[in-house]
């Protein structure tokens, strides 16, 4: 049998993921706060509903696509009783706390309910390469399983509704870092008449060199010996000391790189200059501290 879908909210994220379910031949129900957002997906064949009660009783799963933490209770709060013996996905970006409050409201309320993070921009939808993570209800991700592999590859990561969203907030982390380091290198070679462009075709290729080294360097903070170094602290600080003052030179500010000149130099100062590199993990670990 064909699960029936209810989406609720039609951003840009919204609208792709209730055109992949109508593509697929699923019984679509949208809504959207603002009026306007449904119209490319009625004529795709979706069904609009004009109030969230009306959206919510419409189908078995419902899956929220909303602006905030804030805008889930007050879109799902006076549906609560309706939500009752159907499944409940948020696919919301919500810190892990705000999926944990929300699994705590549904579970107050007799509601089953799996938390969400979308690994993928809209167009990414249904296509390879998207990557969506859950937590939470078990039985929902079990049951629903090959309907939610429509929007991309399925993840579980427990039981506690926060895991999923504390991965995509850990894997965002890196990806932010990365482009704040692109910038600051583009900011250096504008000063020599490199155009950001030509900068980025080249930073694309070593940094997808590097980034294949990640596990390996995982491994090693995994183990906690650092005692075998690929590269020392000690030779990091001065290839950041002679980068800071490249930076400085090309008049680029020191807010990108700055932080990790310090982790190192912290590390350095505590004894630890012929260790691992790695080892400023050890200054950003919740276990350490």
């Amino acid at each position: 049998m064909t699960t029936s879908v209810t989406v609720l909210g039609l951003g840009a994220m919204g609208r792709a993921l209730a055109a992949a379910f109508v593509r697929a031949g699923h019984p679509t129900t949208v809504w959207n706060r603002s009026v306007g957002q449904d119209a490319e997906l009625v004529a795709a064949g979706a069904k609009s509903a004009r109030t969230v009660t009306e959206a919510v009783a419409a189908d078995d799963l419902v899956v929220a696509c909303l602006f905030d933490h804030r805008s889930v209770h007050e879109v799902l709060d006076p549906a609560a009783d309706l939500l009752v013996g159907r499944a409940l996905v948020n696919l919301t970006s919500t810190e892990p706390r705000g999926s944990r409050e929300l699994a705590q409201w549904a579970a107050s309320h007799g509601i089953d309910f799996l938390d969400g993070a979308v690994m993928a921009t809209p167009p990414m939808i249904g296509q390879p390469g998207s990557s969506l993570l859950y937590s939470g209800s078990r039985e929902i991700f079990d049951n629903h399983r090959e309907t939610l592999e429509l929007l991309g590859t399925a993840e579980y990561f427990g039981e506690d509704a926060g895991h999923a969203a504390l991965v995509d907030f850990a894997l965002l982390s890196g990806m932010y870092v990365m482009f704040a380091g692109f910038y600051h290198g583009g900011a250096m070679v504008r000063s020599i008449g490199i155009s950001a462009e030509e900068f980025g075709k080249r930073a694309a290729g070593f940094l997808t060199a590097m980034t294949g080294s990640l596990p390996i360097a995982g491994a090693k903070i995994d183990s906690g010996d650092y005692s075998i170094p690929f590269q020392p602290l000690t030779f990091t600080k001065a290839a950041l000391d002679t980068i800071v003052s490249a930076s400085r030179n090309a008049g680029v500010d020191l807010d990108v790189i700055g932080p990790i000149k310090n982790l190192v130099d912290r590390q350095v100062a505590d004894g630890y200059g012929a260790q691992s590199s790695e080892r400023i993990f050890e200054s950003l670990s919740p276990q350490a501290r």
